[in-house]
């Protein structure tokens, strides 16, 4: 025989993780289906080891012609007595002796008429009254752990028993929740020193060093167990979080566990009421003596009596089965009014909240909120413990925790590098977070944070009293009160590149001591193509403001810092600017830069500007200066840059700027330069590359201030001799022009500290080269061939320099 534990694990689920999804009557109907599937265990084997019939012939003739029945076997009594058809002898009046009958008939004959009165009395139900039992019961079985089977359902059961069980060891369940209930301790505490400031001083004193004392245990107890979280279970931690968050999405979306379950329940309730109608009414059917027709030409009698030796335990065994089934069913039926009677695809996490106090806790529903429902019958603090890994807030400290662990304070020592401005920098590129370590490097002027989301600065940056500079790049930051206060204090210069207008964090324009601010991204509304810049008033030491958007107009709340506005910087990507009434109210402003703007004439509102020192109108769409004469009202401007425009000449008037001293009009379209640019006699920086010149004029001697000329790229064919007579040059760039000879006048620039001569049509070196006597070998840009053409000595001069 097959023993029932095989037939239980045929049936049933053996995995013990299972265990958390069965309710008390999941788990008591198992038994139940034990007990019954050991009913027809039992019985099989009965039936199958013992004889099933035992029959006799029947004496008793009808005399209609028909047999009787055995009916006065099963009505006989103790008392009475059937030797009246017995053979007897008296052997005394008191003593008798009593023959059996004998029937004449052999074994063989016996041994026919039992199995054929077996098979054609016994009623059907006690014969495979255990076979049915078993059935049942492993039909039972099967429907019960059935969506532990199923293709669809296994899966997913599988993947969330595993997720719960690590959920549920994980130390930083333990750890999300002390740390929430030392927080609410700490509200506690401070509920409960308002509440007690009307006490007497002295009774304050005792309770205060009485509770510091307790918080000063918790804290430590905490900080132990913050390092009993390791590394290694950190990121186990951090992986269960997305396998979460995966989990969730994958099974919210439908409703599949659940109707699984109604479905088996539902048939469940169906066979328990088909099984309990069909017994009730064939038990009585099973009975033990049973009358049995044969032919009379086989054996000679016509009747037999038959004996079902079985009938008597198997009648009860049913009776037994019956009431089996009855609980079961029951405990069916129940199952059935919970499943409709409580909301079970909706799963609310509040009460998790008020215990915990991680308020960020969502609901679920669906399948997710099914499967939370069932653990809660096995064990509820299995979902309160997994609820910590649905809470982005507890992800948010872990994440935290994670990145302290990794970014060590010597490892930000070591990203340490000077940056543009010639701050010591700490740049952090697409971290999850913000480490707290980086607050421990108190050595940090510059803290440049790219592709960071969810940046919040606690008021530990008080630390960083080096600190000066931040940039922020794509990382959107909120500030803690006390580190709001610190950097209004001592911030000087902000960087913000942003996506949106809306990320323009309102804290920037309470930096009272902000003295540059710098901002990268859209500033126009959807629905206004005005730029979206709120009032920057409270920006008192704001001196420099540089905006790279898309602007039709310069934002109106720059008038604000009219008055202390030093640099204004404006990089608009190609789109035109129209609009220049505000920068009209700039009385200070010493420095202006317009790229990328679109612009086809100098705007007039720039010729308003009387203190403006520096013009930077790079990348335009400039075609004439003709409006040059007008800089003249900007009486201090030392700098005009007109660098990647579309200039075909520079007016004769360009020497009303008798105070430039910086001239950039390279990547332009210029064929010829006036005279009278040589008459800015303070000129000492005059790059006019990558243009179509030709010739250089003679009175370019008149600039003596020279010291930086390159017309590299050009047409030149020659050079005037009066270009050696500016004796202050220090760097001349003369390549990739068609110069066929150069001057031994060349020697004449003492002070010339680098010489490019590259891409020319030169035959030769003067030997001269070698009185430019900081002229370095390195510095002498020419092709090769040429530098072996100088003699031995001039080489060694230069080389040795």
């Amino acid at each position: 025989m097959i023993p029932v534990n095989e037939f239980r694990n045929i049936t049933s689920e053996q995995n013990p993780q299972f265990r958390v999804l069965k309710p008390w009557w999941d788990v008591l109907s198992e038994y139940l289906g034990i007990a019954m599937l050991m009913i027809g265990v039992f019985g099989c084997t009965v039936q199958l080891t013992q004889d099933k019939i035992s029959c006799l012939p029947n004496r008793f003739t009808d005399l209609s012609g028909g047999d009787r029945d055995c009916s006065h076997l099963r009505q006989h009594k103790e008392n009475e007595s059937l030797w009246e058809f017995a053979i007897t002898k008296h052997l005394s009046p008191n003593i008798v002796e009593v023959f059996g009958r004998k029937n004449g008939l052999d074994i063989h004959q016996y041994e026919f008429v039992n199995h054929f009165c077996y098979e054609r009395a016994v009623h059907w139900y006690g014969k495979y009254f255990p076979y049915l039992v078993v059935i049942h019961s492993m039909i039972f079985m099967v429907a019960s752990s059935f969506w532990f089977k199923f293709p669809g359902t296994s899966s997913k059961i599988e993947l969330f028993v595993i997720i719960l069980g690590k959920c549920f060891d994980s130390p930083w369940t333990t750890r999300a929740i002390s740390e929430v209930s030392e927080e609410r301790r700490e509200e506690r505490m401070v509920v409960w020193r308002k509440n007690t400031m009307t006490k007497s001083a002295t009774d304050n004193d005792d309770d205060m060093v009485s509770l510091i004392r307790s918080s000063v245990k918790d804290q430590k107890s905490a900080e132990s167990a913050v390092s009993l979280l390791d590394k290694k279970e950190g990121e186990q931690a951090k992986a269960l979080f997305e396998k979460v968050k995966k989990f969730r999405t994958h099974v919210e979306e439908a409703d599949l566990l659940y109707l699984m379950y109604v479905l088996q329940t539902v048939l469940k309730v169906f066979k328990f009421v088909l099984i309990t109608v069909y017994s009730i009414v064939l038990v009585p059917n099973i009975q033990i003596v049973v009358m049995c027709s044969v032919p009379p030409d086989l054996t000679g009698f016509g009747a037999f009596c038959c004996n079902y030796n079985k009938a008597h335990l198997f009648s009860k065994l049913a009776y037994c089965y019956i009431c089996f089934v009855g609980v079961y069913g029951l405990l069916c039926i129940y199952s059935l009014y919970w499943l409709f009677h409580r909301p079970l695809k909706e799963y609310s996490f509040e009460a998790v909240r008020l215990e915990t106090g991680i308020n960020d806790i969502p609901d679920v529903k669906n399948d997710f909120a099914f499967l939370l429902h069932l653990s809660d019958q096995y064990d509820a603090l299995y979902s309160k413990r997994f609820a910590v890994f649905l809470s982005e807030v507890s992800e948010c400290r872990l994440r935290q925790m994670n990145l302290n662990n990794e970014w060590t304070g010597n490892k930000l020592r070591a990203r340490l590098a000077r940056n543009a401005s010639e701050r010591l920098e700490l740049h952090l590129f697409m971290l999850p977070g913000l480490p707290d370590t980086v607050f421990e490097v108190s050595e940090v002027e510059s803290l440049k944070l790219e592709m960071i989301s969810n940046v919040t600065v606690p008021g530990t940056v008080t630390q960083l009293t080096a600190l000066q500079e931040i940039a922020l790049i794509h990382s959107p930051a909120k500030l803690q009160l006390a580190a709001l206060n610190h950097l209004r204090e001592n911030l000087k210069v902000l960087r913000l590149t942003f996506e949106g207008p809306d990320q323009v964090p309102l804290w920037m324009y309470t930096l009272q001591n902000l003295e540059e601010l710098h901002l990268s991204g859209p500033l126009n509304n959807e629905l206004s193509r005005n730029p979206s810049l709120d009032t920057l008033r409270e920006l008192k030491n704001l001196r420099v403001l540089t905006l790279r958007s898309k602007l039709t107009k310069i934002p109106p709340s720059i008038v604000d810092v009219s008055n202390q506005l030093l640099r204004l910087c404006i990089h608009n990507e190609g789109t035109r600017l129209q609009v220049f009434n505000s920068l009209k109210k700039l009385v200070n402003l010493a420095a202006l830069e317009l790229t990328g703007c679109g612009l086809e004439r100098i705007p007039s509102a720039v010729f308003s500007l009387s203190h403006l020192q520096e013009l930077d109108l790079r990348e335009n769409r400039l075609t004439t200066v003709e409006e040059i004469l007008s800089l003249q009202h900007c009486r201090r401007l030392t700098t005009l840059k007109l660098w990647h425009n579309d200039i075909s000449y520079i007016p004769e008037h360009v020497s009303k700027l008798r105070a430039l001293e910086m001239l950039d009009a390279s990547w332009n379209k210029i064929r010829v330069l006036p005279l009278r640019l040589c008459y800015c006699t303070k000129l000492r920086h005059l790059d006019l590359s990558h243009n179509q010149l030709t010739t250089l004029p003679l009175e370019i001697g008149i600039l003596q201030c020279l010291q930086f000329l390159s017309v590299a790229f050009n047409s030149l064919e020659s050079l005037p001799e009066e270009l050696f007579s500016c004796k202050r040059l220090k760097v001349l760039a003369l390549g990739n022009n068609s110069i066929s000879t150069l001057s031994p006048r060349i020697g004449n620039l003492a002070q010339l500290v680098r010489l490019e001569l590259k891409g020319n049509r030169l035959d030769s070196l003067p030997a001269e080269i070698a009185d430019c006597l900081l002229l370095k070998l390195t510095a002498l840009i020419v092709e090769d061939s040429l530098m072996d053409l100088l003699p031995p000595d001039v080489k060694d001069r230069l080389k040795h320099r």
